[in-house]
């Protein structure tokens, strides 16, 4: 996994999936694609099997008297539920991040993580850990403290071992940065978070979707898209690493106030919840630098315990909504895997053409 390119989910395990990319990938073969390959089709499904079999060796002692062994690794606490409304465990969250350790790991490598942990379930206390503060974090990588100076050093989870380490010490979701450490100054992706309102019905917010995605095309871009796990979408489009946060950021703003000024009655590019009543609020604010978006395959803090999924275009209109695959059912959705993201490092543009022709749009 290590060997991935520098963007997120670069290299990622791919089977050629065409909606996005008609007409733009006559450069790829089908086999020149699936060379992209980085793990074997079926290994999360493994992981799900092994991790059922693994289970059937935790006794119910140990789940009432002592920590529990998953893959190697101690659990404590494992009967603890995290989420009243399903019955999750403490276990459970370490089942679901053992069986997709080989899909998230792509999505973490090399980027900067910050942990939502909660110590005592998602209906308690909850804070975000970007920095290695106070005590150590099982197998998590620190990395230079010089990348954000001023603060402890940024983490990175660049194993199962660690990825199982943070949940043993009640991290629940992970959120990346847009940039990768070893080029922490030039992004290679930008996000642009679909938030609905109150009042906004599912079926905008699939729409909404579908008319970013056809501003981008237009634009030039390759966007991709995932699940938030929890209300929203999230349009993710990789950019060659040539553009500082602030251009960045800038262009993604300059993307939504476009969207709300083509469309006010379905978009907005306020921030706030009395702004987004009826509307969609595309989040741009997760490109600034040090601001981070829910990673792909990571569970969401939420009743339910949602998770993050990848989806190819042609899969949204059937979406039933933005938490559709959860902890408990995500084994029907491990076969794909990462496979509907095929192409996502050579999809990288350049934003400045893209920059200048919005611009044109404008005047």
């Amino acid at each position: 996994m290590a060997r991935q390119a520098h963007h997120a989910a670069g290299g990622l395990q791919a089977r050629p999936r065409h909606p996005v990319f008609q007409g733009l990938r006559e450069d790829k073969s089908a086999a020149e694609l699936r060379a992209d390959a980085v793990s074997a089709q079926n290994q999360p499904l493994a992981r799900a099997k092994q991790a059922q079999a693994a289970m059937k060796s935790v006794t119910s002692a140990s789940m009432t008297d002592g920590p529990a062994v998953l893959a190697g690794h101690t659990i404590t606490h494992p009967e603890r539920v995290i989420d009243p409304s399903s019955g999750a465990t403490k276990l459970d969250l370490a089942r679901y991040y053992a069986t997709v350790a080989p899909l998230i790991q792509p999505h973490l490598a090399q980027h900067p993580v910050a942990l939502l942990r909660a110590p005592d379930g998602i209906g308690g206390e909850q804070f975000f850990q970007k920095h290695n503060e106070g005590r150590a974090l099982p197998g998590v990588t620190l990395l230079d403290a010089a990348l954000d100076p001023g603060h402890a050093p940024l983490l990175e989870i660049g194993t199962e071992a660690a990825l199982l380490g943070v949940v043993q010490m009640n991290a629940v979701e992970l959120h990346t940065w847009n940039a990768t450490h070893d080029k922490i100054e030039r992004p290679g992706r930008f996000v642009l978070d679909l938030d609905p309102g109150e009042g906004v019905a599912w079926p905008q917010v699939q729409e909404a979707a579908q008319l970013v995605r056809t501003l981008l095309t237009e634009l030039g871009l390759v966007p991709f898209l995932k699940t938030s796990g929890g209300k929203g979408l999230h349009v993710v489009t990789p950019i060659k690493r040539l553009h500082d946060w602030d251009t960045v950021k800038a262009f993604s703003k300059a993307l939504a106030e476009h969207l709300a000024r083509l469309m006010p009655d379905r978009f907005t590019a306020v921030s706030g919840p009395k702004n987004r009543v009826g509307k969609i609020y595309p989040d741009y604010l997760r490109n600034a630098r040090g601001a981070t978006t829910v990673c792909a395959w990571s569970a969401r803090a939420r009743p339910g315990l949602g998770v993050s999924v990848p989806l190819a275009w042609d899969e949204l209109t059937g979406l039933t909504s933005a938490a559709q695959w959860t902890i408990k059912n995500i084994e029907q959705r491990l076969r794909p895997g990462n496979e509907v993201w095929a192409g996502y490092t050579e999809a990288a543009r350049g934003i400045t053409p893209s920059v200048k022709k919005l611009a044109r749009t404008q005047r």
